[in-house]
């Protein structure tokens, strides 16, 4: 990491405020991102607390979650967070062929219609940067306003979290090697 995460003893009481949260959150740990950003503890404190959301609360789950996270993963082309969070959709039984799919820049399998827009959302949102009004009827169709509010949220939060990983140049634990 460019900028080093200061160790407990070394923050300051702000700093240990944000780590005590996060610990003691949904996580039981800092997450990689917030040790970047407890550098400014305001913006730690307020990204965790968002990111506890996000991760462990949307109403898609964890397996259809990660799907957004994936795409963002991959068209920001973090290779942590993509490392990270291919080992979360696994965990949580997302289809490996789903998985290689996003990271191949292939059509998903043939499945149901509330994952595939799920990702063909999130892909085009991130690719085109806007959101057709057919794309947007389906995703409403199928999740409704709440779902259309949370895939937004998660391809925005996982944007965040990429150019952090990407900006403070985390890298892969020893011995693992990019897939994308």
């Amino acid at each position: 990491m460019r900028v080093p995460a200061p160790t407990r003893d070394q923050m300051t009481p702000e700093q240990q405020a944000v780590n005590d949260a996060a610990v003691a959150g949904k996580r039981g740990r800092m997450p990689p991102p917030a040790l970047a950003w407890i550098h400014s503890p305001e913006l730690a404190m307020r990204t965790q607390h968002l990111g506890e959301f996000i991760r462990f609360d949307t109403e898609f789950g964890p397996a259809l979650m990660e799907i957004a996270v994936l795409v963002t993963a991959k068209y920001w082309r973090s290779h942590y967070e993509w490392w990270a969070h291919r080992r979360l959709a696994e965990t949580a039984g997302l289809d490996a062929a789903i998985i290689n799919a996003i990271r191949d820049g292939k059509p998903l399998p043939p499945g149901d219609e509330k994952t595939q827009v799920i990702y063909d959302y999130a892909k085009t949102l991130h690719e085109t940067r806007e959101v057709p009004m057919a794309l947007h009827n389906r995703m409403m169709a199928a999740w409704g306003p709440r779902g259309v509010a949370e895939v937004i949220g998660i391809c925005g939060y996982y944007t965040l979290v990429s150019m952090t990983l990407n900006g403070f140049d985390v890298g892969l634990p020893d011995g693992q090697t990019s897939e994308i």
